[in-house]
Parts: structure tokens; C-alpha cells; sequence
């Protein structure tokens, strides 16, 4: 298993600050639904709604006839559509496999060890923003233009392979939630329907989906190239969020400013800043810090908290203060690390940042580590339930996680190492056989994942956490020296995969804030280079977001659709294919047979649905 740089458990303030409004907004947008639900059927009850507008419940359908001559006179190559129509089909029978198995692994992480997160938090299903953790109220418009085209081309290609296959169009619309597009839908004539054969129904149903797919591939080629292109990182290291009761917040530095400078010292970047916090004499009190608006702020030093390993041997609250080490005081990382350095246990007095009462707490120094249960480490009889503090290895003292990595480069895979350290109070020593090289170091794996910092505290002399827009802007294209996310990068495929999961990059704690595009501040951090500048900064934010939340929302509506079961387009698949399969078998095919096949995939896809959104919670 290879060794991973991992914040396990770290304590990351969002960059934006909801207000009570904000927070309460999904009761209010419930409110909103009430009052809109009561106002229609007032309406119906006065039956002053048009004829071509239906209501259900608290749901409207517009209906129209309107583009069915169109879809007529572009359905005349036929041949030519039916062919992406079964490579379509191809592509959804995948997909629809894939969600099968991604449903019941689900069920079994659930069923195994029940661990609700965000991401399965019921809200977070609707796709509405400032609802919907993961979709700001800020790209409102962008998303719901996305969604509009999402279901536009969705039913238009079933739209247009009814016309293809000679199924007759009743009528096509929109569904509104108030006045929300939700979704939209084809009425395909019943007579002709029935009388269209399986392969006919079945590119149907697919051609939706395909559809789907290939906005996401056009949306996201444009973004990953002309756009993206033209976006570079401004100057300056990123705040991406400011540690309550540190010394940068004290001083008036804010989220989604930039670091300019640092006593006269141009900060380019956030590694540049990392740098200069380093060199910062050990018995210095303050710094002269300017950011991006050209005001100089003095900033007075104080080692802060930033992050703590909730299982570490000292768990810290964001802002509390190191104050001293073994009564020697401390205000800078220098400092601290200088502290620490060749000591396996040492006492650190704290200064808690709400209330300014010190405590002295004795901990074990030098890297904290999750053991991977498959590695060498475990296998040598590590523990894998709870953080090793790594204090030696192969004879060098260890001080903190960049200690460790260093020396994991100098190993060989074969090589037999003396790992010692703390498990809790209790110190441990394994004679570990290293494992096969690690891409990351680059030495032989011990199996581990290395937290941050010195025993899993995470310290900075200002209280800043720095937004990686490099890491950002890499992922979608852009020309930026960073390799988070290594070769997967390398693909334009890989760039799909890597967007799809974006908006929830902090929740899989693989980057420190969640990426919902240029917004809510964060475009502070970059600029517009290149021909596309003419467009303005505005304009060619707009456009990026317009194109990354269009090929998201496309390919989260074909995955949606993909699932086998009623009354998705999957499970009118599933059925045609399954009658496809039985009517080939050396039986005698019924219909029951192919309703029992389809029933029970769609129960336990819904089971599975319900378990994933509500399991978490109830078997916690």
C-alpha cells in the first residue's frame, strides 16, 4: 500500500460565512412551496389555467406541440441516428451495471460501518441551489441554465428517435417545481408505441441518456480548453480561510484575500508564503504582511492551531495557541520545530483561543500515521484502529510527518526497518519488511498514511489556511504547475472524473475546500489571460461555470437515468432487454417472468437508495 500525505480528521473552516437567513433556507424554500402549492389550486379550482398547463400536486406540466415538425425533418438520416442510438444503448447498459454494483457496495459499507456524511444528508439529493449543500446559491443562474439543458436534450433525443423509429409525438414539455425546472418529458403516441419493436423502444429509451453524455463531453472540452486556458492564478498566496482568534484575524486579514508580500518580500504563490513564514527568525515577534488591495498589515506572531488529529495525543481546537515548549516559550514554527526536534515526548503549554486558559499537556513528538490493515506495518502487529506516533525509523529520530517522508525516500522495498513510537501511552517498536516502492516517495512502503504536522497538530505563526487554486485550476485544464491528482490528471477522462467530484473534494478530504467554480470569492485568486480576455473577467467566469456545472448536471441526470428502475429510462431498458434475454431461453416466456426480473431490481435499487440517504443515521 502506498505511503499517502493525508490531513486525517483536520479542522478546515469553508471560506464563506453562512447568515441565519441562509442557514434556515431550506425552511423557507419549504414555505415558498406551500404558499405555491395552495396558489395553484386556487387557480385549478377557478379553472383559469390554460389548457396546455397541468397540475399535480405542488408540480406543473407545460405541454406543447410545438418543435415536432423539426424533430421531423431531423430525424431524415435515420440510419445515421439509429447507429449513435445502439452505440447509446451500449453505453447505458454499462452505466447501468456500474450503478447496480454501486448501489449494493453501498448497502454493504452501510450495513459494515454506517458513517453519515454530508454527502448523504437528504437535502443534498435535490438538486436546488443554496438547499443543496454542494450547489451555491451564487452560480444559481449557471446551474439552472445547465439543468435546463440537461432536460431539454434529454427529451428532445427521445423526442427525436420516436420520429426515427415512426412513433407518433402527442405532446413534449417541461415539469416546474414553483419555478424551477425539474424535469421535462416526450408523450409518445400509446397505438404507435405498442406497435414500434424492442430494438426500436430500447434506442429510445437510450437516446436521452446518450444525449446527456454528449453535452457532458462537449461542455467539458471547451471547458478544459479554450476556457481554462485563458485562467491563470493571480500573484500572491491564496487565504482560503482565517483561524478564529489567530493573530491574521486579529489583524483584519480575511478569506479570499491574497498575501502579496511579507516585509517587503514578494509572495508569489502559496508555497513562496510557506517559505518566508519558515525563514521567519525564531525570536520574532511580528510581520508586515500586504495583500492584494495594496494595505500592509502588521500582523503580531503566535503559533495557531490550524488542524488536529481528532485521535491525536493533543486534540486542539482551531485557534488555540502553542505558547511554549518545555516552559521554553515559542512564536513560530522555527521555532516550535526546533523545540521538538530529536525529543520523543515533550510538554506544550496551550492557550485555549475562546477563553486564554493555559493547560500543560505531555505528548509523544514526531509523525502521527493511520495503518493501513493490508500493509507492512500491520502485518509486523501494529494496530490499525488507532494513530501510531512515529518517532523513530531505521534508527533516525522522527520529529514530524516531513521527517518521516524524507526518510521513506532514502528506503528500498525488501528493506528491514525498526519502526518505534507511541500507541497512546504505550511505547512500541516493529521490525517492519518494506513493501513494494511507493510512487509517492519514491523509497519502500511501510503502509501508512501520514497526517499532518508534528503528532497530528498542524500549526501556522499568522492562522491562515491557503486555498490550493493551483490544485483547482490544474483539475479542469488550466495551466498550472500542480500534481494533486497525479496521471488520473493526464486524461480527458480522467478530467471528467476529477470534476464530477469537485463540489464534494472536502468531504473525501482529498483537498481542503469544495470547488463550485469562480465564485463566492474565490475568483479573487485568479485572472484572465489570452484572447478570451476580451470577454472580460465577468464574462469568462460566467462562461467556466456555465460549462462546468452544464457537463456536471448532464452527467449526473444520464447517471441518474441510467438506474434500473421504473420509471427511469433504466428500467424500461432493463425490461426490453430482459425480454430480449428470456424470449432466446429454451422455455416458454411469459410476462411474469420478465415482471419478476424487473420488480425485484427496482425494489432493491429503491432499498438501496433509502439505506444510503437514511442508513447512516439510524444504524450509527
Amino acid at each position: 500500500m502506498a505511503v499517502a500525505v493525508s490531513s486525517l480528521h483536520t479542522l478546515s473552516p469553508s471560506p464563506l460565512t453562512l447568515s441565519p437567513i441562509t442557514d434556515n433556507l431550506g425552511l423557507w424554500v419549504l414555505v415558498g412551496i406551500a404558499c405555491y402549492w395552495l396558489a395553484v389550486i386556487q387557480l385549478r379550482r377557478l379553472d383559469v389555467l390554460p389548457s396546455y398547463v397541468g397540475a399535480q400536486g405542488p408540480l406543473l406540466t407545460i405541454h406543447t406541440k410545438r418543435g415536432r415538425e423539426f424533430l421531423e425533418r431531423l430525424s431524415g438520416p435515420k440510419r445515421f441516428w439509429r447507429a449513435c442510438a445502439n452505440l447509446g444503448v451500449g453505453v447505458a447498459i454499462a452505466v447501468m451495471v456500474g450503478a447496480f454494483v454501486m448501489f449494493v457496495t453501498i448497502v454493504f459499507a452501510v450495513l459494515q460501518a454506517p458513517q453519515p456524511t454530508a454527502i448523504n444528508q437528504p437535502r443534498n439529493v435535490i438538486a436546488i441551489p443554496g438547499v443543496n449543500d454542494f450547489l451555491p446559491l451564487s452560480v444559481a443562474p449557471e446551474i439552472v441554465a445547465g439543468l435546463v439543458v440537461a432536460l431539454v436534450v434529454h427529451e428532445g433525443a427521445h423526442g427525436l428517435l420516436c420520429r426515427v423509429e415512426d412513433i407518433e409525438i402527442e405532446s413534449m414539455g417541461l415539469v416546474l417545481l414553483a419555478i424551477l425546472p425539474i424535469g421535462a418529458f416526450v408523450e409518445p403516441d400509446q397505438r404507435s408505441s405498442k406497435e414500434a419493436d424492442r430494438g426500436a423502444l430500447t434506442r429510445m429509451f437510450a437516446a436521452g441518456v446518450t444525449a446527456n453524455f454528449a453535452v457532458t463531453v462537449v461542455a467539458f472540452a471547451l471547458l478544459f480548453g479554450p476556457v481554462a486556458g485563458a485562467i491563470a492564478v493571480a500573484p500572491g498566496a491564496s487565504v482560503g480561510g482565517v483561524v478564529p482568534h489567530s493573530p491574521a484575524a486579529d489583524a483584519g486579514l480575511e478569506p479570499n484575500d491574497r498575501i502579496t508580500a511579507i516585509d517587503g518580500v514578494a509572495i508569489e504563490t502559496n508555497d513562496d508564503l510557506e517559505r518566508a513564514l519558515a525563514d521567519v527568525p525564531a525570536d520574532a515577534d511580528a510581520v508586515e504582511i500586504e495583500r492584494n488591495d495594496g494595505e500592509t498589515l502588521t500582523v503580531e506572531l503566535a503559533l495557531t492551531v490550524t488542524g488536529s488529529l481528532e485521535e491525536g495525543p493533543a486534540v486542539l481546537d482551531l485557534g488555540d495557541r502553542i505558547v511554549a515548549v518545555d516552559g521554553d516559550p515559542v512564536t513560530t514554527q522555527r521555532a516550535f520545530l526546533d523545540a521538538v526536534s530529536g525529543t520523543e515526548t515533550v510538554e506544550l503549554t496551550v492557550e485555549s483561543g475562546e477563553t486564554g486558559e493555559r493547560e500543560v499537556r505531555e505528548i509523544p513528538t514526531g509523525a502521527a500515521v493511520a495503518v493501513a490493515p493490508d500493509g507492512p506495518l500491520a502485518a509486523a502487529g501494529a494496530p490499525t484502529d488507532r494513530p501510531l506516533i512515529v518517532t523513530g525509523f531505521d534508527g533516525a529520530s522522527v520529529s514530524s510527518s516531513d521527517d518521516l517522508t524524507a526518510l521513506f525516500a532514502e528506503t528500498d522495498a525488501g528493506q528491514v526497518v525498526t519502526v518505534s513510537g507511541y500507541v497512546g501511552d504505550e511505547r512500541v517498536s516493529y521490525e517492519v519488511t518494506l513493501g513494494e516502492v511507493s510512487p509517492n516517495t519514491g523509497g519502500g512502503t511501510v503502509g501508512v498514511f501520514t497526517s499532518q504536522g508534528v503528532s497530528g497538530i498542524a500549526v501556522d505563526d499568522v492562522g491562515v489556511q491557503l486555498y490550493p487554486a493551483e490544485a483547482y485550476l490544474s483539475a479542469i485544464g488550466g495551466d498550472a504547475d500542480d500534481d494533486t491528482f497525479g496521471a488520473f490528471a493526464d486524461s480527458f477522462l480522467g478530467k471528467i472524473g476529477i470534476a464530477l467530484f469537485l463540489p464534494i473534494v472536502s468531504i473525501l478530504e482529498i483537498l481542503p475546500y469544495n470547488f463550485a467554480g469562480f465564485t463566492g470569492g474565490v475568483e479573487n485568486f485568479y485572472q484572465v489571460t489570452g484572447p478570451l480576455a476580451l470577454l472580460g473577467t465577468t464574462g469568462v467566469f460566467f462562461l467556466a461555470n456555465l460549462l462546468f456545472w452544464t457537463g456536471w448536471i448532464n452527467v449526473q441526470v444520464a447517471f441518474f437515468n441510467c438506474i434500473p428502475a421504473f420509471p427511469l429510462d433504466g428500467g424500461h431498458i432493463l425490461r426490453t432487454s430482459t425480454e430480449a434475454v428470456v424470449s432466446r431461453l429454451p422455455i416458454e416466456a411469459t410476462r411474469g417472468m420478465v415482471r419478476i426480473v424487473t420488480t425485484s431490481v427496482g425494489l432493491l435499487m429503491l432499498a438501496s437508495l433509502l439505506l444510503a440517504l437514511f442508513g447512516p443515521r439510524l444504524l450509527a
